[in-house]
């Protein structure tokens, strides 16, 4: 329905504001009631638990309603009109479950309960899974976090982003004007802490909001025993036997999350589980995997890359609630984009979208240290050549303002590699003989040898066209001290080579045309965006500028210590490289 026609029938939906949902302790959330008009018997009731308060989703719940389904939009403990006290992520599971169960004993609704959501909303999906309550008939989580592997934070590397999202959902109501369209002020904001020197504990006063929850999520900054208590275990995805529709996007940001819920449900779920999960992965940033947008993170989709996701989530829900077919998009139980090829394409499993990886070894005769003057990436051959190596000072900080007006999720802007050349390491293959199609996940496997106890190690792939212009296709980092571990620290004690893996790359599909070049480039994780690390056996975020020490990392690539970089080749592409 064009945008007249949905304004002149979602007059017709009835709006019950104010609803009160008892939770088994006592308090009362808050809801708004959005009931199909005339609705002449009981229906499927669908809602959305949500932190940004309830009205964010007005249009949404008016969709629903209009397709026969009553919609609540309610707001989580702590927010909006709810009783209680906020803790993000923590109480969603049992508030969630005791939602679905008033709601199903509701007039209106029929006895089956959905949720719908994405991001907060898509956890907040998984979390009421796992209390297994009986009227919970079907989920469809959109770029769903995993804590302490996604958000908030990566590789055990915490984000200033924390701060800016916790501002946002200050108080009770959403401080959205403090949050969107606000990525100059962040950005400055980001590179004042940088050049302050201040230990990245002390960023929430430094930004003017202290915050319990920044400091709380501060003294655990690796996934132990206090992040497992916000996720699923394996017992949890055994018990959830139910239709599962997950999205995400190539470039969602909370992609390594949405893959982490899906992979541990078809590992631990029960019998049949991979028949009813479905997954879609859209060529779509984070808010992309709720409205699709042909130009994002400064790349263009074509127009086969929007979906109307609200038509989608619709025919899923009339599917897994009994009156529909199954949506005629879910081909099989994946279906991903191809950029470059504006083509959906489709397998059983996401293991099937890979057919095989090419591995491209480094060479280098020892001055990989310049876009202009760097190693190779060669396919076939053996790696060789003597050990690269770059300087990171971290008491250098004089790029941090140019980096406060780059964009971070534009993919385009390689300014900041160009202002770092001679401090990174640099790698270009051969131009390509033939398109291809890489699809799946890159991996890159290296031998590093540090002089201090610790460091990060950044890794990206770009793809460089015929007027060299690249476009960055994945990024991996590796901190030195979780290597071996992430749920443990070992700081690096000596000076001898190591092998560091980078296998937690996005997944990507798209075509790479003929004549162009991959790039890999190698250096410090140091950005205003992300916590540094300073080189210091002291917790990361402990150190000071005091604290920093200048470290010198070999990269070796011979035949005893082989570094390569691993490209997923999609089961469709042509030979090429």
């Amino acid at each position: 329905m064009d945008d007249t026609d949905f304004i002149a029938r979602s007059a017709s939906v009835r709006m019950h504001w104010g609803v009160r949902i008892p939770m088994r302790d006592g308090i009362t959330l808050n809801a708004t009631l959005y009931l199909p008009p005339e609705q002449a018997r009981p229906a499927p009731a669908i809602f959305t638990l949500t932190p940004y308060v309830g009205q964010t989703y007005h249009d949404q719940a008016l969709y629903f309603a209009l397709a026969g389904y009553p919609f609540l939009t309610v707001d989580v403990r702590g927010r909006g009109n709810s009783e209680g006290d906020f803790d993000p992520f923590i109480n969603e599971g049992r508030d969630g479950h005791d939602a679905v169960q008033w709601l199903a004993a509701q007039d209106y609704c029929d006895g089956r309960v959905a949720m719908w959501g994405g991001s907060y909303g898509g956890y907040d999906q998984w979390a009421t899974a796992r209390e297994r309550p009986r009227a919970l008939a079907s989920i469809a989580p959109v770029a769903s976090p995993f804590m302490g592997i996604d958000y908030p934070m990566r590789n055990n590397g915490a984000m200033p982003y924390w701060m800016q999202w916790l501002t946002l959902i200050s108080g009770r109501t959403s401080q959205d004007r403090m949050f969107w369209n606000n990525e100059r002020y962040w950005g400055a904001k980001f590179c004042q802490w940088v050049e302050s020197g201040l230990p990245f504990r002390e960023l929430d006063t430094f930004l003017g909001n202290p915050s319990p929850t920044f400091r709380k999520w501060v003294a655990h900054p690796e996934p132990d025993g206090f992040w497992d208590d916000y996720n699923l275990k394996a017992a949890d995805y055994a018990n959830i036997d139910m239709p599962v529709l997950t999205i995400t996007g190539a470039l969602d940001a909370d992609q390594l999350g949405a893959m982490a819920h899906y992979r541990e449900h078809l590992t631990h779920g029960p019998d049949g589980a991979a028949s009813r999960h479905y997954l879609v992965i859209g060529p779509w940033d984070h808010a992309g995997t709720r409205v699709p947008q042909l130009r994002f993170a400064g790349i263009d989709a074509g127009p086969n890359s929007l979906v109307d996701l609200k038509a989608l989530h619709r025919q899923w829900y009339d599917w897994t609630l009994g009156s529909g077919e199954r949506p005629s998009f879910l081909k099989k139980n994946v279906a991903y984009y191809v950029m470059g090829a504006d083509e959906w394409r489709y397998a059983d499993r996401l293991e099937g979208i890979t057919s095989h990886s090419l591995l491209l070894a480094l060479q280098s005769d020892g001055t990989a240290n310049s876009l202009y003057r760097s190693g190779r990436l060669v396919g076939g051959a053996q790696p060789s050549g003597e050990p690269d190596a770059y300087i990171y000072d971290p008491r250098r900080r004089e790029l941090a303002r140019l980096e406060a007006t780059v964009d971070p999720e534009d993919r385009s802007d390689d300014r900041m590699v160009h202002a770092s050349d001679g401090r990174l390491l640099i790698y270009h293959s051969d131009p390509l003989e033939a398109d291809i199609e890489i699809s799946g996940f890159f991996r890159f496997e290296a031998w590093f040898a540090i002089d201090q106890p610790d460091t990060d190690f950044h890794a990206s792939v770009y793809e460089v066209d015929l007027r060299g212009r690249a476009i960055r296709l994945g990024a991996d980092w590796v901190r030195a001290r979780y290597s071996r571990d992430l749920r443990h620290a070992e700081l690096v004690e000596d000076k001898e080579p190591r092998h560091y893996i980078f296998d937690r790359f996005m997944f990507l599909s798209t075509i790479v045309r003929k004549g162009h070049r991959l790039r890999l480039v190698v250096g410090p994780h140091s950005s205003i965006y992300h916590q540094r690390n300073l080189n210091s056996p002291l917790p990361v975020s402990d150190q000071s500028i005091d604290d920093a020490r200048v470290v010198t990392v070999n990269l070796f690539h011979d035949a005893d210590r082989p570094s390569f970089l691993s490209v997923p080749i999609g089961v469709t592409a042509a030979a090429g490289c």
